[in-house]
């Protein structure tokens, strides 16, 4: 079943995600995620720091840190969720069904409790 996708807009929604520690890295991306009671609704949030290139390098990291939401969340995020992708290195060259295979396994991971 596809729930609906929102984005997180606010610094104050980043820092909580961070904040729960529940992370997943993978050779494309890092995976966090945090609950967000009271909705059924999926959220989703990107960042690409610096460290990763120019804004050219850094804005491809992104789109397709984006691409790769739009196909994998609507049926494998779990609801109720807040997610931040986080643009690694590889995040441009890799290829992209590797990326959203990446994307899935994050998921998975960060479902199950510890």
């Amino acid at each position: 079943m596809a729930v609906p996708v929102g984005r997180l807009l606010r610094r104050a929604d980043f820092l909580r995600v961070a904040a729960t520690r529940r992370k997943w890295s993978t050779p494309g991306m890092v995976v966090q995620a945090a609950d967000n009671p009271g909705t059924d609704l999926v959220r989703v949030g990107f960042t690409v720091t610096k460290k990763i290139g120019n804004a050219v390098v850094r804005n491809r990291a992104r789109r397709r840190l984006r691409a790769a939401a739009a196909a994998v969340l609507p049926d494998r995020a779990a609801p109720g969720q807040d997610y931040v992708l986080i643009g690694r290195a590889d995040t441009t060259t890799r290829p992209y069904p590797a990326l959203l295979a990446d994307l899935g396994q994050a998921l998975e991971r960060l479902r199950t409790p510890r």
